[in-house]
């Protein structure tokens, strides 16, 4: 067998195999014999075919496999030893690449065009200055996160007159041109309405102060304009039938219900935190803030790595890629999408590209390796932070490690957890070797920030 591997330039490799008969006799050879000794034909006993027969039966089958694993094997097997740094998968060449007889003996000869990354050097030091955001954790948030707790403990209680954001519940008539009931007409009982939600300024204030036993006379065209899908809800119809309505209703309040929050009391803070481990309101509160602080230092993180990844892709310059045959490559990835979409998609895949083998020196200089503990430690910080929306914060240790455990079993999240475990892991190291210029920011203009860049 022969390797040739020549360089256009830097970035565009050629690589040429021959695979002579020599490099795959002896295994098809071994290959047909069992074959052989499994072969059943009629007239034949058990592992007493004919050799002939084998040959021409599997003969060229078993070559072809052995050729085609052979030139895999040994092609990645070069790049490997040689330390080539290719983009992508192989693609034949197209101008030198010839078709290739496998019913023959060979030499059979293979050409491929290999993408290769281009060479820089991606270094950070204490030389370097990278600003990271400390974001607030002030008395708003605080309220903010004592009030979601409150609301997530809290209830629905009647009430005898509506205020706020209460709910109505009452029967529905339409009524005739004159105001009176419409004999045949829509009928709703217990329909439900939330005044607050209404976009008609005037028909909105007809709700205003309303008790229990009151008739309100309203028009939902006018309630709801341009909205025939939520007229059409109020009524129990069809979103079509309701697109001439013009008729005037009559809602006759039954029931009010109104939303009451939890009281901040030890019976909240048990909730919350489980049983005695806050004693009063003082103590809540900084347990919460002590809680909303661990959640944005993720998102200090996250946003120091963006940083990162800004500062490093400027220091290192714009870099030299084979685009021709990256396109090739992506378009061969994407065969159902064509070209239109390997062009309107190919700068942002080289800007990923060029962070991913930024990425990769930092990963290397700074030893990062992931192991089975740091996977686990992901999985339950992401299980954790789940139960967290749903205001649950004192999930037992146990829980989480069955959560953890079943989603590690699951190949679609390794992948995913890995990427991130990688992500803390240098984040946590580069915040030791760079020099942190630390700026306090409220998370108001922290997430005005990070739209920003976004847009």
């Amino acid at each position: 067998m022969n390797i040739q591997f020549e360089s256009a330039d830097k970035v565009n490799g050629l690589m040429t195999i021959t695979i002579e008969q020599s490099d795959y006799q002896a295994e098809v050879e071994k290959k047909l014999k069992d074959y052989r000794k499994k072969a059943q034909m009629p007239g034949f006993r058990p592992g007493m075919v004919p050799m002939g027969l084998i040959k021409k039966q599997y003969g060229t089958a078993v070559k072809v496999d052995e050729v085609n694993r052979l030139l895999g094997e040994k092609l990645y097997e070069y790049i490997r030893e040689n330390k080539i740094q290719m983009l992508g998968e192989p693609l034949p060449n197209e101008e030198r690449q010839q078709p290739q007889d496998l019913q023959g003996d060979g030499p059979f000869v293979f050409v491929f065009d290999i993408a290769v990354a281009p060479e820089f050097q991606a270094e950070l030091t204490a030389k370097d200055k990278i600003t990271y955001y400390d974001i607030k954790v002030d008395d708003k948030l605080v309220d903010q996160q004592v009030q979601m707790f409150a609301s997530q403990a809290g209830e629905f209680v009647e009430a005898q007159e509506w205020s706020g954001n209460d709910t109505l519940k009452g029967d529905l008539r339409q009524l005739d041109d004159k105001g009176n009931t419409l004999e045949g007409g829509i009928e709703v009982a217990e329909a439900m309405i939330m005044p607050s939600y209404v976009k008609g300024d005037k028909e909105k204030k007809k709700f205003d102060g309303c008790k229990p036993g009151d008739i309100i006379t309203f028009n939902p065209k006018k309630a709801y304009p341009d909205n025939d899908a939520e007229v059409a809800a109020l009524l129990k119809m069809k979103k079509e039938e309701v697109k001439d309505m013009e008729s005037d209703f009559s809602f006759q309040v039954t029931e009010i219900r109104h939303f009451q929050p939890h009281a901040i009391d030890q019976e909240l803070f048990n909730r919350v935190f489980g049983e005695g481990n806050v004693k009063d309101e003082t103590e809540f509160r900084q347990k919460i803030a002590d809680g909303v602080k661990a959640q944005l230092a993720g998102s200090s993180d996250f946003q120091f790595l963006r940083d990162v990844r800004t500062y490093m892709e400027k220091k290192v310059g714009e870099l030299t890629f084979p685009e021709a045959l990256l396109k090739r490559i992506m378009l061969n990835n994407n065969k159902d999408k064509g070209e239109e979409y390997v062009e309107k998609n190919f700068k942002a895949s080289i800007d990923e590209l060029k962070w991913h083998l930024i990425k990769e020196q930092l990963v290397s200089a700074n030893n990062i390796k992931v192991e089975d503990a740091d996977l686990k430690a992901i999985a339950r910080d992401a299980i954790r932070q789940q139960f967290a929306q749903y205001g649950m914060n004192n999930v037992p240790e146990d829980v989480l490690d069955q959560y953890a455990d079943e989603q590690l079993k699951k190949r679609e999240n390794i992948d995913n957890f890995v990427e991130r475990a990688i992500d803390v892991k240098l984040m946590q190291a580069l915040k030791q070797v760079v020099k942190l210029t630390k700026k306090e920011i409220s998370l108001d203009d922290f997430n005005k920030m990070m739209q920003e860049q976004q847009a």
